[in-house]
Protein backbone atom coordinates (compact mmCIF):
# COMPACT_ATOMS: atom_id res chain seq x y z
CA UNK A 1 0.00 0.00 0.00
CA UNK A 2 1.17 3.33 -0.71
CA UNK A 3 1.89 6.27 1.53
CA UNK A 4 2.15 9.88 0.78
CA UNK A 5 4.91 11.93 1.80
CA UNK A 6 5.62 15.77 1.62
CA UNK A 7 8.40 17.86 1.94
CA UNK A 8 8.04 20.88 4.21
CA UNK A 9 10.50 22.84 3.83
CA UNK A 10 13.17 24.50 1.19
CA UNK A 11 16.06 25.08 1.37
CA UNK A 12 19.06 27.82 -0.12
CA UNK A 13 21.32 26.49 -2.64
CA UNK A 14 25.36 26.88 -1.61
CA UNK A 15 26.63 30.32 -2.67
CA UNK A 16 23.63 32.56 -1.64
CA UNK A 17 21.39 30.85 -4.37
CA UNK A 18 17.94 30.43 -2.94
CA UNK A 19 15.50 27.78 -3.90
CA UNK A 20 12.65 26.67 -2.61
CA UNK A 21 9.28 24.73 -3.04
CA UNK A 22 7.36 21.67 -2.08
CA UNK A 23 7.92 18.14 -3.37
CA UNK A 24 5.09 15.37 -3.31
CA UNK A 25 6.35 11.69 -4.22
CA UNK A 26 3.81 8.77 -3.52
CA UNK A 27 5.80 5.63 -2.86
CA UNK A 28 5.52 3.02 -0.55
CA UNK A 29 8.84 3.26 2.02
CA UNK A 30 10.91 0.46 -0.69
CA UNK A 31 9.84 2.85 -3.55
CA UNK A 32 10.69 5.74 -1.46
CA UNK A 33 14.19 4.71 -0.58
CA UNK A 34 15.20 4.17 -4.23
CA UNK A 35 14.32 6.67 -5.57
CA UNK A 36 16.40 8.41 -2.44
CA UNK A 37 19.44 7.33 -3.95
CA UNK A 38 18.43 8.22 -7.38
CA UNK A 39 17.87 12.00 -6.63
CA UNK A 40 20.60 12.05 -4.08
CA UNK A 41 18.68 14.35 -1.48
CA UNK A 42 15.73 14.39 0.70
CA UNK A 43 14.67 16.73 3.06
CA UNK A 44 13.73 15.53 6.95
CA UNK A 45 9.97 14.52 6.99
CA UNK A 46 9.96 16.15 10.46
CA UNK A 47 6.57 13.78 12.02
CA UNK A 48 7.88 10.64 10.66
CA UNK A 49 11.37 10.89 11.66
CA UNK A 50 12.00 9.42 8.43
CA UNK A 51 14.16 11.23 5.40
CA UNK A 52 12.20 11.93 2.55
CA UNK A 53 13.26 12.60 -0.97
CA UNK A 54 12.12 15.49 -2.83
CA UNK A 55 11.64 16.60 -6.39
CA UNK A 56 15.13 18.36 -7.26
CA UNK A 57 14.67 21.89 -6.20
CA UNK A 58 15.04 24.54 -9.25
CA UNK A 59 18.62 25.93 -8.78
CA UNK A 60 17.85 30.37 -9.20
CA UNK A 61 20.91 32.47 -9.96
CA UNK A 62 23.19 33.34 -6.68
CA UNK A 63 23.40 36.85 -5.51
CA UNK A 64 25.34 39.17 -8.63
CA UNK A 65 25.83 41.77 -6.26
CA UNK A 66 28.64 39.53 -3.85
CA UNK A 67 30.20 38.90 -7.45
CA UNK A 68 30.13 43.03 -9.00
CA UNK A 69 31.11 43.96 -5.42
CA UNK A 70 34.48 42.42 -6.15
CA UNK A 71 34.95 43.44 -9.33
CA UNK A 72 35.29 47.22 -8.55
CA UNK A 73 37.36 46.64 -6.06
CA UNK A 74 40.09 45.21 -7.37
CA UNK A 75 39.49 47.84 -10.46
CA UNK A 76 39.83 50.68 -8.40
CA UNK A 77 43.10 49.62 -6.90
CA UNK A 78 44.29 48.91 -9.74
CA UNK A 79 43.62 51.81 -11.59
CA UNK A 80 45.06 54.01 -8.95
CA UNK A 81 48.15 52.58 -8.22
CA UNK A 82 49.71 52.65 -11.94
CA UNK A 83 49.87 55.67 -12.11
CA UNK A 84 51.55 56.16 -8.45
CA UNK A 85 53.95 53.55 -9.72
CA UNK A 86 55.00 55.55 -12.89
CA UNK A 87 55.47 58.64 -9.97
CA UNK A 88 57.62 56.49 -7.77
CA UNK A 89 61.53 57.17 -9.35
CA UNK A 90 62.41 58.47 -6.47
CA UNK A 91 62.24 55.05 -4.77
CA UNK A 92 63.47 52.80 -7.45
CA UNK A 93 60.17 50.65 -6.83
CA UNK A 94 60.55 46.79 -7.82
CA UNK A 95 57.67 45.19 -9.38
CA UNK A 96 57.83 42.46 -6.30
CA UNK A 97 57.69 45.31 -3.97
CA UNK A 98 55.27 47.24 -5.83
CA UNK A 99 52.74 43.83 -5.47
CA UNK A 100 53.32 43.76 -1.74
CA UNK A 101 51.72 46.97 -1.57
CA UNK A 102 48.66 47.55 -4.02
CA UNK A 103 45.33 45.80 -2.40
CA UNK A 104 45.28 43.36 -4.79
CA UNK A 105 42.90 40.43 -4.16
CA UNK A 106 43.19 37.04 -3.53
CA UNK A 107 40.27 35.47 -2.23
CA UNK A 108 36.99 34.53 -4.08
CA UNK A 109 35.42 37.20 -2.39
CA UNK A 110 33.11 39.82 -5.30
CA UNK A 111 33.39 42.01 -8.08
CA UNK A 112 32.99 45.22 -6.82
CA UNK A 113 36.48 45.12 -5.35
CA UNK A 114 38.22 44.35 -8.68
CA UNK A 115 37.32 47.86 -10.38
CA UNK A 116 38.32 49.36 -7.03
CA UNK A 117 41.82 47.93 -7.31
CA UNK A 118 41.89 48.70 -10.40
CA UNK A 119 41.41 52.41 -10.02
CA UNK A 120 43.62 52.26 -7.14
CA UNK A 121 46.37 51.32 -9.26
CA UNK A 122 46.36 53.92 -12.24
CA UNK A 123 45.03 56.95 -11.12
CA UNK A 124 46.09 57.41 -7.67
CA UNK A 125 49.52 59.21 -8.63
CA UNK A 126 47.77 61.74 -10.78
CA UNK A 127 44.69 62.25 -8.28
CA UNK A 128 45.99 62.45 -4.63
CA UNK A 129 42.09 62.58 -3.21
CA UNK A 130 41.72 58.70 -4.55
CA UNK A 131 45.26 57.74 -3.68
CA UNK A 132 46.16 56.30 -0.08
CA UNK A 133 46.34 58.76 2.75
CA UNK A 134 49.76 59.23 3.53
CA UNK A 135 49.30 58.44 6.97
CA UNK A 136 46.17 60.01 8.85
CA UNK A 137 42.84 60.32 7.03
CA UNK A 138 40.99 58.74 4.61
CA UNK A 139 40.80 58.62 0.70
CA UNK A 140 39.14 56.18 -1.86
CA UNK A 141 41.96 54.32 -2.16
CA UNK A 142 42.12 53.56 1.63
CA UNK A 143 38.74 51.39 1.43
CA UNK A 144 39.92 48.95 -1.13
CA UNK A 145 41.65 46.48 1.24
CA UNK A 146 38.49 46.40 4.12
CA UNK A 147 36.26 45.87 0.89
CA UNK A 148 37.61 42.97 0.01
CA UNK A 149 37.46 41.72 3.71
CA UNK A 150 34.30 42.38 3.81
CA UNK A 151 33.51 40.03 0.99
CA UNK A 152 35.13 37.30 1.89
CA UNK A 153 33.22 37.61 5.10
CA UNK A 154 29.85 37.67 3.69
CA UNK A 155 30.80 34.68 1.31
CA UNK A 156 32.21 32.16 3.92
CA UNK A 157 28.41 32.65 5.92
CA UNK A 158 27.06 31.73 2.47
CA UNK A 159 29.84 28.83 1.59
CA UNK A 160 29.35 26.98 5.04
CA UNK A 161 25.49 27.55 6.06
CA UNK A 162 25.58 23.22 5.11
CA UNK A 163 28.30 21.37 6.65
CA UNK A 164 28.02 17.95 6.17
CA UNK A 165 31.10 17.67 8.09
CA UNK A 166 33.19 20.61 10.21
CA UNK A 167 36.39 18.61 10.18
CA UNK A 168 36.90 18.03 6.39
CA UNK A 169 35.36 22.20 6.44
CA UNK A 170 38.19 22.69 8.71
CA UNK A 171 40.73 20.53 6.70
CA UNK A 172 39.80 22.30 3.11
CA UNK A 173 40.26 26.54 5.11
CA UNK A 174 43.51 24.97 6.34
CA UNK A 175 44.92 24.02 2.95
CA UNK A 176 43.22 26.94 0.77
CA UNK A 177 45.09 29.28 3.86
CA UNK A 178 48.33 27.37 3.10
CA UNK A 179 48.12 28.02 -0.62
CA UNK A 180 47.32 31.79 0.20
CA UNK A 181 50.28 32.15 2.33
CA UNK A 182 52.65 30.59 -0.31
CA UNK A 183 51.09 32.20 -3.10
CA UNK A 184 51.56 35.97 -1.51
CA UNK A 185 55.12 35.03 -0.35
CA UNK A 186 55.82 34.48 -3.82
CA UNK A 187 54.12 37.19 -5.32
CA UNK A 188 54.68 39.99 -2.75
CA UNK A 189 57.99 38.32 -0.71
CA UNK A 190 59.81 40.54 -3.80
CA UNK A 191 61.07 37.48 -6.05
CA UNK A 192 60.10 39.35 -9.12
CA UNK A 193 62.49 42.08 -10.05
CA UNK A 194 61.91 45.44 -11.95
CA UNK A 195 60.29 45.06 -14.94
CA UNK A 196 63.36 46.17 -17.06
CA UNK A 197 65.70 44.60 -15.38
CA UNK A 198 64.04 41.25 -16.75
CA UNK A 199 65.47 39.24 -13.74
CA UNK A 200 63.81 37.55 -10.57
CA UNK A 201 65.28 35.79 -7.10
CA UNK A 202 65.03 37.24 -4.08
CA UNK A 203 67.08 36.93 -0.95
CA UNK A 204 65.05 35.27 1.34
CA UNK A 205 66.96 37.19 4.40
CA UNK A 206 65.67 40.11 3.38
CA UNK A 207 62.16 38.19 1.86
CA UNK A 208 58.96 40.44 2.81
CA UNK A 209 57.06 38.09 4.85
CA UNK A 210 53.72 40.19 4.80
CA UNK A 211 51.48 41.36 2.56
CA UNK A 212 48.00 41.51 0.71
CA UNK A 213 47.68 37.73 0.47
CA UNK A 214 49.02 36.73 3.46
CA UNK A 215 46.50 39.27 5.38
CA UNK A 216 43.44 37.65 3.13
CA UNK A 217 44.59 34.70 4.35
CA UNK A 218 44.94 35.32 7.88
CA UNK A 219 41.82 37.04 8.18
CA UNK A 220 39.96 34.03 6.19
CA UNK A 221 41.14 31.34 8.59
CA UNK A 222 40.00 32.51 11.69
CA UNK A 223 36.32 34.09 9.98
CA UNK A 224 36.27 30.77 8.74
CA UNK A 225 36.95 28.44 12.01
CA UNK A 226 34.20 30.97 13.70
CA UNK A 227 31.67 30.26 11.34
CA UNK A 228 32.59 26.32 11.00
CA UNK A 229 32.83 25.98 15.02
CA UNK A 230 30.86 28.91 16.93
CA UNK A 231 27.30 29.09 15.30
CA UNK A 232 24.36 27.93 16.58
CA UNK A 233 21.74 26.43 16.09
CA UNK A 234 18.71 28.05 16.74
CA UNK A 235 15.58 29.38 14.94
CA UNK A 236 16.67 33.32 13.70
CA UNK A 237 13.06 35.52 13.03
CA UNK A 238 14.95 38.96 14.00
CA UNK A 239 17.85 41.05 14.63
CA UNK A 240 17.95 39.86 18.20
CA UNK A 241 17.73 35.82 17.85
CA UNK A 242 20.65 36.36 15.22
CA UNK A 243 22.59 38.26 17.23
CA UNK A 244 22.09 35.23 20.13
CA UNK A 245 23.01 32.86 17.22
CA UNK A 246 26.38 34.34 16.63
CA UNK A 247 27.01 35.12 20.02
CA UNK A 248 30.13 33.69 20.10
CA UNK A 249 31.31 34.94 16.90
CA UNK A 250 30.81 38.62 18.43
CA UNK A 251 32.58 37.50 21.27
CA UNK A 252 35.65 36.82 19.36
CA UNK A 253 35.51 40.00 17.42
CA UNK A 254 35.36 42.08 20.65
CA UNK A 255 37.80 40.27 22.15
CA UNK A 256 40.26 40.86 19.11
CA UNK A 257 39.34 44.94 19.05
CA UNK A 258 40.34 44.99 23.12
CA UNK A 259 43.36 43.08 22.44
CA UNK A 260 44.25 45.51 19.77
CA UNK A 261 43.54 48.54 21.44
CA UNK A 262 45.45 47.71 24.39
CA UNK A 263 48.26 46.79 22.91
CA UNK A 264 48.67 49.88 20.78
CA UNK A 265 48.12 52.57 23.19
CA UNK A 266 49.91 50.10 26.38
CA UNK A 267 52.86 49.05 24.70
CA UNK A 268 56.18 51.04 25.62
CA UNK A 269 58.23 51.85 22.05
CA UNK A 270 62.01 52.08 23.07
CA UNK A 271 64.50 53.90 20.38
CA UNK A 272 65.38 51.47 17.35
CA UNK A 273 67.73 51.75 14.75
CA UNK A 274 67.50 50.51 11.26
CA UNK A 275 69.89 50.78 8.15
CA UNK A 276 69.40 51.65 4.33
CA UNK A 277 71.30 51.15 1.47
CA UNK A 278 72.66 54.22 0.21
CA UNK A 279 71.62 53.95 -3.29
CA UNK A 280 68.07 53.94 -1.74
CA UNK A 281 68.41 56.65 -0.10
CA UNK A 282 67.34 60.06 -1.95
CA UNK A 283 70.23 62.54 -3.13
CA UNK A 284 68.88 65.24 0.03
CA UNK A 285 70.32 63.68 3.07
CA UNK A 286 68.95 64.39 6.27
CA UNK A 287 71.16 65.04 9.17
CA UNK A 288 69.93 63.10 11.42
CA UNK A 289 71.86 59.52 10.23
CA UNK A 290 74.27 58.31 12.38
CA UNK A 291 76.97 56.60 10.31
CA UNK A 292 77.97 55.35 6.66
CA UNK A 293 79.79 52.13 6.68
CA UNK A 294 80.74 50.61 3.41
CA UNK A 295 77.17 50.21 1.66
CA UNK A 296 74.52 51.18 3.96
CA UNK A 297 73.93 54.28 5.88
CA UNK A 298 72.73 54.00 9.99
CA UNK A 299 69.71 55.43 11.59
CA UNK A 300 68.63 56.13 14.98
CA UNK A 301 64.66 56.58 15.84
CA UNK A 302 64.30 58.28 19.30
CA UNK A 303 61.50 57.00 20.58
CA UNK A 304 60.55 56.01 24.41
CA UNK A 305 56.72 56.61 24.52
CA UNK A 306 53.72 54.84 25.03
CA UNK A 307 50.48 55.00 22.74
CA UNK A 308 52.01 56.78 20.50
CA UNK A 309 50.68 56.36 16.85
CA UNK A 310 52.70 58.41 14.73
CA UNK A 311 55.02 56.61 12.10
CA UNK A 312 57.84 56.62 14.01
CA UNK A 313 56.87 55.34 17.31
CA UNK A 314 53.99 53.28 17.23
CA UNK A 315 53.29 49.62 18.63
CA UNK A 316 52.45 47.79 15.28
CA UNK A 317 55.54 49.00 13.60
CA UNK A 318 57.74 47.63 16.80
CA UNK A 319 56.09 44.60 17.18
CA UNK A 320 56.75 43.31 13.48
CA UNK A 321 60.46 44.95 13.83
CA UNK A 322 60.37 42.39 16.93
CA UNK A 323 59.40 39.95 15.35
CA UNK A 324 59.81 39.47 11.78
CA UNK A 325 62.99 41.50 12.08
CA UNK A 326 63.13 44.85 10.57
CA UNK A 327 64.42 43.41 7.02
CA UNK A 328 61.71 41.71 6.40
CA UNK A 329 59.46 44.35 6.24
CA UNK A 330 57.95 46.45 3.70
CA UNK A 331 60.47 49.34 2.43
CA UNK A 332 58.21 52.06 0.43
CA UNK A 333 56.35 53.28 3.70
CA UNK A 334 53.22 54.90 2.66
CA UNK A 335 54.44 57.81 5.32
CA UNK A 336 57.44 58.16 2.95
CA UNK A 337 54.92 60.72 1.28
CA UNK A 338 53.87 62.98 4.49
CA UNK A 339 55.17 66.68 4.14
CA UNK A 340 58.24 65.56 6.99
CA UNK A 341 59.26 63.29 4.44
CA UNK A 342 58.42 64.35 0.21
CA UNK A 343 59.17 67.69 -1.08
CA UNK A 344 55.77 66.71 -3.82
CA UNK A 345 53.64 65.53 -1.02
CA UNK A 346 51.64 63.73 -1.30
CA UNK A 347 53.26 62.46 -3.57
CA UNK A 348 57.02 60.53 -3.27
CA UNK A 349 60.16 62.50 -3.56
CA UNK A 350 62.88 63.57 -2.26
CA UNK A 351 63.68 64.29 1.46
CA UNK A 352 63.17 67.81 2.63
CA UNK A 353 66.70 68.73 4.23
CA UNK A 354 65.44 68.70 7.96
CA UNK A 355 63.30 65.46 7.66
CA UNK A 356 63.26 63.15 10.44
CA UNK A 357 65.53 59.85 10.71
CA UNK A 358 62.48 57.32 10.56
CA UNK A 359 61.40 58.89 6.93
CA UNK A 360 63.34 56.07 5.20
CA UNK A 361 62.96 53.14 7.60
CA UNK A 362 60.90 50.15 6.78
CA UNK A 363 57.42 49.87 7.86
CA UNK A 364 54.59 46.98 6.62
CA UNK A 365 51.15 48.36 6.79
CA UNK A 366 49.85 44.36 6.74
CA UNK A 367 51.69 43.76 10.06
CA UNK A 368 50.77 41.03 12.71
CA UNK A 369 49.34 43.90 15.05
CA UNK A 370 47.34 45.72 12.25
CA UNK A 371 45.92 42.23 10.70
CA UNK A 372 43.60 41.73 14.33
CA UNK A 373 41.78 44.58 12.91
CA UNK A 374 41.47 43.40 9.75
CA UNK A 375 40.13 40.00 11.12
CA UNK A 376 36.99 42.29 12.87
CA UNK A 377 36.42 43.52 9.81
CA UNK A 378 36.31 40.26 7.85
CA UNK A 379 33.91 39.05 10.84
CA UNK A 380 31.76 41.72 10.15
CA UNK A 381 31.48 40.29 6.94
CA UNK A 382 30.09 37.28 8.19
CA UNK A 383 27.43 38.90 10.17
CA UNK A 384 25.94 40.40 6.79
CA UNK A 385 26.19 37.15 5.09
CA UNK A 386 24.43 35.81 7.59
CA UNK A 387 21.85 38.31 6.88
CA UNK A 388 21.06 36.80 3.32
CA UNK A 389 20.67 33.25 4.86
CA UNK A 390 18.41 33.79 7.64
CA UNK A 391 16.26 36.45 6.00
CA UNK A 392 14.54 35.73 2.58
CA UNK A 393 12.68 39.15 2.37
CA UNK A 394 14.38 42.18 0.61
CA UNK A 395 13.21 44.85 2.85
CA UNK A 396 14.36 42.64 5.95
CA UNK A 397 17.84 42.33 4.27
CA UNK A 398 18.21 45.79 3.77
CA UNK A 399 17.00 47.22 6.91
CA UNK A 400 19.25 44.27 8.63
CA UNK A 401 22.18 46.07 6.84
CA UNK A 402 21.58 49.62 7.11
CA UNK A 403 21.29 49.70 10.65
CA UNK A 404 25.02 48.23 11.41
CA UNK A 405 26.28 49.94 8.60
CA UNK A 406 24.96 53.73 9.75
CA UNK A 407 26.03 52.71 13.19
CA UNK A 408 29.40 51.17 12.28
CA UNK A 409 29.78 54.61 10.52
CA UNK A 410 28.49 56.98 13.39
CA UNK A 411 31.24 55.32 15.92
CA UNK A 412 34.16 55.30 13.67
CA UNK A 413 33.76 59.06 13.06
CA UNK A 414 33.03 59.96 16.41
CA UNK A 415 36.44 57.94 17.40
CA UNK A 416 38.19 60.00 15.34
CA UNK A 417 36.71 63.54 16.13
CA UNK A 418 38.14 61.97 19.83
CA UNK A 419 41.45 61.40 18.96
CA UNK A 420 41.35 57.87 17.92
CA UNK A 421 42.51 58.59 14.64
CA UNK A 422 40.80 56.70 11.52
CA UNK A 423 44.53 55.39 9.86
CA UNK A 424 44.49 52.28 7.19
CA UNK A 425 48.15 52.00 7.62
CA UNK A 426 47.32 51.39 11.64
CA UNK A 427 44.01 49.63 10.70
CA UNK A 428 42.97 51.40 13.63
CA UNK A 429 39.29 50.35 15.19
CA UNK A 430 38.30 54.01 13.81
CA UNK A 431 39.43 52.92 10.45
CA UNK A 432 37.40 49.39 10.60
CA UNK A 433 34.25 50.89 11.84
CA UNK A 434 34.56 53.53 9.01
CA UNK A 435 35.75 50.94 6.14
CA UNK A 436 33.23 48.25 7.13
CA UNK A 437 30.23 50.64 7.29
CA UNK A 438 30.95 52.25 4.26
CA UNK A 439 31.58 48.57 2.92
CA UNK A 440 28.15 47.60 4.18
CA UNK A 441 26.53 50.93 2.28
CA UNK A 442 27.73 50.18 -1.24
CA UNK A 443 27.03 46.40 -0.52
CA UNK A 444 23.62 47.61 -0.17
CA UNK A 445 23.50 49.94 -3.15
CA UNK A 446 25.06 47.48 -5.31
CA UNK A 447 22.09 44.92 -3.92
CA UNK A 448 19.51 47.24 -4.65
CA UNK A 449 20.69 47.92 -8.17
CA UNK A 450 21.73 44.02 -9.94
CA UNK A 451 19.43 41.35 -7.40
CA UNK A 452 16.61 43.64 -6.76
CA UNK A 453 16.09 46.65 -9.86
CA UNK A 454 17.93 43.55 -12.02
CA UNK A 455 19.81 46.19 -13.72
CA UNK A 456 22.49 42.95 -14.15
CA UNK A 457 23.95 45.10 -17.53
CA UNK A 458 25.91 47.91 -15.56
CA UNK A 459 27.88 45.81 -14.09
CA UNK A 460 28.54 42.99 -16.44
CA UNK A 461 32.64 43.89 -16.80
CA UNK A 462 32.69 43.91 -12.77
CA UNK A 463 31.11 40.75 -12.55
CA UNK A 464 33.77 38.64 -14.88
CA UNK A 465 36.55 40.93 -13.63
CA UNK A 466 35.63 39.31 -9.81
CA UNK A 467 34.91 35.79 -11.10
CA UNK A 468 38.50 36.02 -12.29
CA UNK A 469 39.34 38.28 -9.43
CA UNK A 470 42.92 35.70 -8.80
CA UNK A 471 43.87 35.26 -11.61
CA UNK A 472 43.84 39.04 -12.53
CA UNK A 473 45.78 39.82 -9.86
CA UNK A 474 48.71 37.33 -10.70
CA UNK A 475 49.15 38.62 -14.49
CA UNK A 476 47.76 42.38 -13.82
CA UNK A 477 48.83 43.39 -10.53
CA UNK A 478 52.10 41.68 -9.89
CA UNK A 479 53.40 42.80 -13.51
CA UNK A 480 53.53 39.10 -14.73
CA UNK A 481 52.08 40.03 -18.13
CA UNK A 482 54.76 43.11 -18.71
CA UNK A 483 57.51 40.49 -17.52
CA UNK A 484 55.84 38.11 -20.34
CA UNK A 485 55.57 40.97 -23.09
CA UNK A 486 58.88 42.73 -22.42
CA UNK A 487 61.15 39.18 -21.65
CA UNK A 488 60.67 38.25 -25.44
CA UNK A 489 62.87 40.86 -27.35
CA UNK A 490 65.22 41.54 -30.61
CA UNK A 491 68.89 41.90 -29.39
CA UNK A 492 67.86 44.46 -27.05
CA UNK A 493 65.49 44.38 -23.91
CA UNK A 494 63.90 47.23 -25.62
CA UNK A 495 63.03 45.91 -28.98
CA UNK A 496 60.42 43.71 -27.17
CA UNK A 497 56.73 42.77 -28.07
CA UNK A 498 55.68 46.25 -26.70
CA UNK A 499 57.71 48.22 -29.10
CA UNK A 500 55.36 47.06 -31.73
CA UNK A 501 52.85 48.90 -30.24
CA UNK A 502 54.83 52.14 -29.99
CA UNK A 503 55.11 51.37 -26.36
CA UNK A 504 58.93 52.77 -24.88
CA UNK A 505 60.15 50.39 -21.97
Amino acid sequence: MGVKYEAVKGHEENGGEEGGGRGVITADRTATKAAMNMIGQGHRDLELGLQIPAKQEQRQPRLVSLDVFRGLTVAWSRLIGQQTKQRQSWWNVEAGDECGWRYCAGFDAKHTNLFLMILVDNAGGSFPAINHSPWNGLTLADYVMPFFLFIVGVSLSLAYKKLPCKGIATKNAVLRTLKLLVLGLVLQGGYFHRVNDLTFGVDISQMRLMGILQRIAISYFVAALCEIWLKGDSNVDSGSSLLRNYKFQWAVASMLSIVYIVLLYGIYVPDWKYQIPIHETSLSQPKTFLMSVKKYMFWKVKCGVRGDTGPACNAVGMIDRTIFGIQHLYRRPVYARTKQCSINSPDYGPLPPDSPSWCQAPFDPEGILSSLMAIVTCLVGLHYGHIIVHFKDHRNRILHWLIPSSSLLVLGFALDWFGMHVNKALYTFSYMCVSAGAAGVVFVAIYLMVDMWRYRRVGMLLEWMGKHALLIFVLVACNLIPILLQGFYWRQPHNNILSVFGVRT
